[in-house]
């Protein structure tokens, strides 16, 4: 491992303190286990300076520089020789199998959707003898069984034509992402959209119709409805209209912090009676409490003892960055400011902005590619290897096999 996967695997044994025995075991069985990331980013890369700088002094627009630092983020692990091997590195070093991997900027517009799949489309073409893309469940088992790695594509959003003819008309592109492999979609993200209200809305107003309308299509094709940015409402509801589980990809329990993107647990039971799951993210701003690994695990441990080890995932929503990062960002262009994005309603206050959630500490503990060390710290709390299996991969693939099971869209029986 580098010193930088090394830091943090060093940063979290130092706070969880395991036995001998607990951390053999531990990283054993994770090694062993076919490990689902509820949602989550592969490894990213430096975007290119030099680039950016290029298109900064042709008199690029913001829209074109953020694009070409996400296009570099995303994808230079396939064109650059010094990129590729820590991309590998460390998505070894976490053992992740697959990944339920965003690619879709947040919103619903298509062609702001359809960006971050070709960029994740591009990256497991070029890389498949190490990274594929899985459209079913038993792609996922194959990876494992094969010493690889995938991708199960997600969309941060509903593809909405916007043009609102028809309900109908306005979904018809949902067929069509998920020709394009996309697995799961936001119903919201943060603000309230055509859907229903998101977490950051006050009014909390949940579904509108064409929510429920927008729900039933899901079910009808085949994508796992997420609830993660979404409202409490809009979560309750969706979850008791949904046909097919309904899931919070990477959340947290409000029982335990109060933050508008934890669930409560009357919403995690909605959740829950569902048939879906909360994924358990490593964000300490979310988590509060001590704010480091202990609290991640001390959410699990809330889920666990109150809904059953049936209902967890854990969905980290950090990613690992690349060792050449820092050098290709202190070399971009100094850029004007600009206005916050439209989807990030991050309300004044919040505990996003805080010092106090932003020590390197509690960022290592959790870092990306401690996943196995997520493992030792179930087994250091008395989990059984069956639950363990099923929080780090097994609830996901379930849920995963029974909204594809329920589509029209499913392959034909042989």
């Amino acid at each position: 491992m580098n010193e930088v996967i090394q830091e943090a695997r060093d940063v979290a044994l130092g706070i969880l303190k395991p036995t001998k025995a607990e951390l053999e075991h531990g990283l054993e069985l994770h090694a062993d286990a076919v490990v689902v990331e509820s949602y989550g980013f592969a490894p990213r890369t430096a975007p290119d300076a030099d680039a950016m700088t290029k298109a900064f002094e042709a008199g690029a627009s913001e829209t074109e520089l953020r694009d070409l630092a996400e296009f570099g983020r995303m994808t230079r692990i396939v064109t650059e020789a010094d990129e590729t091997p820590e991309f590998k590195e460390a998505f070894d070093a976490s053992g992740v199998t697959c990944i339920l991997q965003n690619a879709g900027q947040e919103g619903q517009g298509i062609t702001r959707l359809i960006r971050r799949m070709a960029h994740y489309t591009y990256v497991t073409d070029m890389l498949r003898d190490f990274v594929f893309k899985a459209v079913t469940p038993d792609d996922i088992e194959r990876a494992k069984a094969e010493g690889k790695h995938c991708l199960y594509l997600t969309c941060n959003g509903v593809p909405l034509t916007e043009l609102w003819e028809s309900a109908e008309e306005g979904l018809r592109y949902v067929r069509v992402f998920f020709e394009l492999g996309c697995r799961m979609m936001h119903l919201t993200y943060n603000r309230r959209n055509m859907i229903g209200d998101g977490c950051a809305e006050e009014a909390n107003g949940g579904l509108s119709e064409f929510g429920r309308t927008a729900i039933a299509e899901m079910n009808r094709v085949g994508i796992i409805v997420d609830v993660a940015h979404s409202g409490w409402q809009t979560s309750r509801e969706a979850a008791e209209v949904s046909t097919s589980p309904v899931v919070a990809s990477h959340s947290a329990c409000s029982a335990l912090s109060d933050h508008m993107r934890c669930k409560p647990d009357d919403v995690i039971r909605a959740i829950c009676d569902s048939g879906g799951f909360i994924g358990i993210c490593c964000v300490p701003a979310f988590l509060q409490g001590t704010g480091d690994i202990r609290a991640m695990l001390d959410h699990i441990d809330h889920v666990a003892k109150k809904f059953g080890p049936d209902r967890l995932a854990i969905g980290t929503d950090v990613a690992y960055e690349s060792r050449l990062a820092n050098r290709h960002w202190e070399r971009m262009p100094k850029r004007r400011r600009h206005r916050a994005p439209w989807e990030m309603l991050w309300p004044p206050g919040d505990p996003l902005h805080s010092p106090k959630w932003r020590k390197p500490e509690m960022r290592k503990s959790m870092a990306w590619t401690n996943w196995p060390i997520f493992t030792v710290g179930m087994v250091q709390r008395g989990y059984s290897d069956d639950d363990i299996r099923k929080i780090l991969g097994g609830n996901v693939l379930r849920v995963a096999r029974e909204v594809l099971a329920a589509s029209e869209m499913k392959p034909a029986a042989e």
